[in-house]
């Protein structure tokens, strides 16, 4: 037994709350560098709309589309639910833009919900997400639809032969507008920028090549890799195709508070605040651990956007270690969707270089959302054994967890599972480190999937 004052207590966040994890000896726990928020964001945001990066002020291009076109529709796409982005409050990337383009005569708005593959968002996931400003007469609130043709545009093929096809509402417009966060993505290098496009608001079909089996199996496809990364190189040749007038992004510290906005033209903007990011959200360490305690974070909605973290966890991780993941699933389905829920099984029963293996293959028929299984699969090749990853997570405990087919060990097996969601992932998470601690360097992730491990060249398991 450990005496009681070699034992250290860890927050570990759990949606708006935090567990309480205590551990037997030394942990070391894993931060973002700091970063100070903005004093005035609102300010920052005003500022970068008059002097973006790239392009005239907003109102100059707002100004000259009208005096075209009088009637002139404007659209401005927002990210969904899965992202912190700050469209509600003190920060609010909606509240300014709609007031400038109501000053300049923009008789219809369009707010274009990202959704991408994801399904649409509800009338009260709306009001949660956007500001009271959103829902005027004057603004259309439209979620985007990946399946359905009618809403759909073709532009044509990219060089690597993706079938472009493009919201019809977004091409519609006359000025066009995309929101964001940009932050680390474990497939695209970035999120933000092009990605309000690609994969934000194309076909379904899109996703084919753009997150195909070849393109995530390419490990250039990864966090924080731009440059040579095929995922983002696509999503750029896509967005390009459709165009954009204008970019309002912004970073976020671990507290999800504003610390950069970055405006302006769809390249360089985006440009200019993944440079801020590589330096923000890397997290050296000069060392692999034998067990590592991660969350899901506010993405970590279900099993789906709950691979983010694994992969990036799994970084830190020296091969057949154990991941420990804390997950607060809020979506209607705590696994994901329909076709994520068909491919997700076959990890389980194959192992990951056999679900390659078969997502490579000819006859292979693409299902959406398959890639975030083969992204799953990045972490048990890692980890080896699927019983390394221990999942608390309250919602897929139990019968949910095994009618899943999920991959891994049920971080609620043995427990009585009682109380609240918090509660019930504390116990899970609390006897996963009891039962793993002891196997030698372990670390936690406060920030979960925004900070990505770094390890120092030549020092793996110092």
């Amino acid at each position: 037994m450990v005496p009681y004052h070699m034992k250290k207590t860890v927050s570990i966040e759990f949606g708006s709350e935090a567990l309480r994890i205590d551990f037997p000896g030394a942990v070391d726990v894993l931060r973002l560098p700091e970063r100070a928020p903005l004093e005035d964001p609102a300010r920052a945001i005003r500022d970068a709309l008059a002097v973006p990066v790239g392009t005239p002020p907003l109102t100059t291009i707002v100004h000259n589309a009208v005096a075209r076109q009088p009637d002139i529709r404007a659209v401005i796409v927002v990210s969904d639910n899965t992202r912190p982005v700050p469209y509600r409050g003190p920060a609010s990337l909606v509240d300014p833009l709609l007031e400038l383009l109501r000053k300049g005569k923009v008789r219809e708005i369009i707010l274009l919900v990202a959704a991408g593959t994801h399904r649409p968002l509800r009338e009260p996931e709306l009001r949660r997400l956007l500001p009271d400003s959103a829902f005027a007469a004057d603004v259309r609130i439209v979620n985007h639809d990946c399946c359905d043709k009618a809403g759909l545009v073709r532009l044509g093929q990219t060089p690597r032969g993706t079938d472009v096809w493009i919201n019809r509402a977004y091409l519609d417009a006359g000025i066009r507008i995309l929101t964001g966060l940009v932050e680390p993505h474990f497939m695209a290098g970035m999120s933000g920028g092009p990605k309000s496009i690609c994969p934000g608001i194309v076909g379904e079909a899109v996703t084919h090549v753009f997150h195909g089996a070849r393109m995530m199996a390419d490990a250039r496809a990864c966090s924080m890799q731009l440059d040579g990364n095929p995922c983002h190189e696509e999503s750029l040749a896509v967005a390009r195709m459709a165009g954009a007038d204008f970019i309002l992004n912004v970073t976020l510290n671990g507290n999800k508070a504003v610390t950069g906005v970055y405006a302006g033209d769809l390249v360089k903007a985006h440009r200019a605040a993944c440079a801020q990011v590589v330096q923000d959200a890397g997290i050296p360490i000069s060392r692999e651990y034998d067990v590592v305690v991660t969350h899901a974070g506010f993405a970590g909605i279900n099993h789906y956007q709950a691979a983010k973290a694994a992969v990036e966890a799994s970084r830190a991780l020296r091969a057949g270690g154990v991941l420990v993941l804390a997950a607060n699933h809020t979506d209607d389905d705590p696994v994901g969707g329909r076709g994520y829920r068909s491919v997700l099984p076959r990890l389980r029963e194959w192992g990951a270089d056999e679900l390659d293996r078969r997502l490579l293959a000819p006859d292979w028929q693409f299902v959406p959302e398959q890639w975030e299984v083969q992204m799953w699969a990045r972490v048990f090749r890692k980890l080896g054994p699927a019983g390394r990853l221990v999942y608390c997570a309250p919602r897929l405990t139990g019968g949910r967890f095994l009618d899943g087919g999920l991959p891994g060990q049920d971080g609620g097996a043995g427990l009585d599972m009682k109380g609240s969601d918090r509660d019930q992932a504390e116990r899970m998470v609390q006897q996963a480190v009891d039962q793993h601690a002891g196997r030698g360097r372990v670390a936690v992730l406060a920030e979960g999937p925004y900070g990505v491990p770094i390890l120092t060249t030549g020092s793996a398991n110092r």
